[in-house]
């Protein structure tokens, strides 16, 4: 039985696989089991944000490994509290943190809260929580409800109550009622199409929430962990959330997942768990994911790259417009949107011919995510390996 099959057998089929065999990488490039290199573009989805095969990483990973794995949260956990306390400090924010596994339970933490907020302050009990359209959330039930997809809603339910959605931030003013209890966004919309907000409509929104007393949540499962060049995308649009939550680059490719709230004691003993949430290995990696980061931050080269990528897939926009309507998105965090009657997929796929990984995001954008310490050298070479691609169409 081939690899192939066996995955074919026992794994149930929820994933539409291209069948290639990755068995190694380096920071920007994988290796399949044939040898070939391919430059990785998308990091698992926002996730290898220092790379593959990171040595500072893999030696933190191990060391912790043979000291300790798991205890569960009924004990002080180290690496634990260091990783709250880091991330309030880098943040800027005054805050406590939760850790869950992923992004979808750190939705689902950061919707309990806020509902337990309208439970306990204000007169009338509040629970409705507004979303924007071509939003996503996570796939758990819950999440995919507060997902702003009417696709995401044709199965599973019944869901629960509760979530409405808006148009654009403009909208939300108007479906906001005395049962509002917060408004959910992301400030760049990822798999709606790679959709930065607008930072002045951001602004006005929070300020407005603030005088209402409704929470404001900022998913940055994506955003988060200097995807856009900051530590967080909220500090970029300089605006003080209620609730954040991370996932994805915290971890650099260990699941975590975890949800900041100012809003401090809010949850109670026995209000909310979770067995591996914030276990040694997870708050481990996830503090030195963030050293290592925060070390190419201050040195420049984070920004520095970000601009080079920037003005290659703005040049490549302007030299294809066959194939192009324009470049969109923030920082590392970044989309070709394709002109109608043109598929993404196609372009996907010839890239991927080429030894080039990109995504799709929304209905029909090429979404570029590299791994935030990318080389010159790589990001040269996975471009010239993309207009390869572009030729050939």
């Amino acid at each position: 039985m081939t690899l192939k099959e066996m995955d074919q057998t026992y794994v149930l089929p929820t994933y539409a696989r291209n069948y290639v065999h990755f068995v190694r990488g380096e920071n920007s490039m994988l290796y399949d089991a044939d040898g070939n290199d391919y430059v990785d573009f998308g990091s698992g989805i926002a996730v290898c944000s220092v790379g593959h095969g990171n040595p500072r990483l893999a030696d933190a990973i191990c060391d912790q490994a043979k000291k300790l794995i798991h205890t569960s949260n009924l004990y002080l956990i180290e690496p634990q509290a260091r990783l709250a306390k880091r991330l309030a400090e880098l943040s800027g924010y005054d805050v406590q943190t939760f850790f869950a596994n992923s992004g979808a339970e750190a939705n689902e933490g950061a919707i309990k809260i806020a509902r337990r907020y309208g439970e306990v302050e204000g007169e009338v009990k509040r629970y409705k929580i507004i979303t924007l359209e071509h939003s996503f959330h996570g796939r758990t039930i819950t999440a995919l409800k507060a997902t702003g997809q009417e696709a995401m809603h044709t199965y599973f339910g019944p869901f629960p109550d509760g979530f409405v959605y808006a148009r654009d931030i403009d909208h939300v003013y108007d479906l906001i009622d005395d049962h509002t209890v917060a408004v959910m966004i992301e400030l760049v919309q990822g798999e709606g199409g790679v959709q930065p907000m607008e930072k002045e409509a951001v602004r006005r929104l929070s300020e407005a929430l603030k005088k209402q007393d409704i929470l404001l949540i900022v998913d940055e499962v994506q955003t988060g962990i200097y995807r856009t060049g900051e530590v967080l995308a909220s500090n970029l649009y300089e605006i003080t959330p209620d609730i954040v939550t991370l996932a994805k680059g915290l971890g650099g490719g260990v699941p975590i997942g975890a949800i900041m709230t100012t809003h401090k004691g809010i949850l109670k003993a026995g209000d909310h768990g979770s067995t591996f949430g914030g276990n040694f290995l997870s708050t481990r990696a996830a503090l030195e994911v963030l050293d290592i980061l925060e070390g190419h931050k201050e040195s420049g080269e984070l920004d520095h790259m970000m601009l080079l990528f920037e003005e290659r897939l703005k040049s490549i926009a302007a030299a294809h417009p066959e194939l192009f309507e324009k470049e969109v998105g923030v920082g590392f965090m970044r989309g070709l949107r394709v002109k109608e009657g043109r598929d993404a997929s196609e372009i996907i796929n010839a890239a991927f011919k080429e030894r080039v990984v990109v995504l799709k995001a929304g209905k029909n954008t090429v979404r570029f995510l590299p791994v935030l310490t990318i080389t010159k050298e790589e990001m040269d070479l996975g471009f010239e390996r993309f207009e390869t691609a572009l030729a050939s169409l």
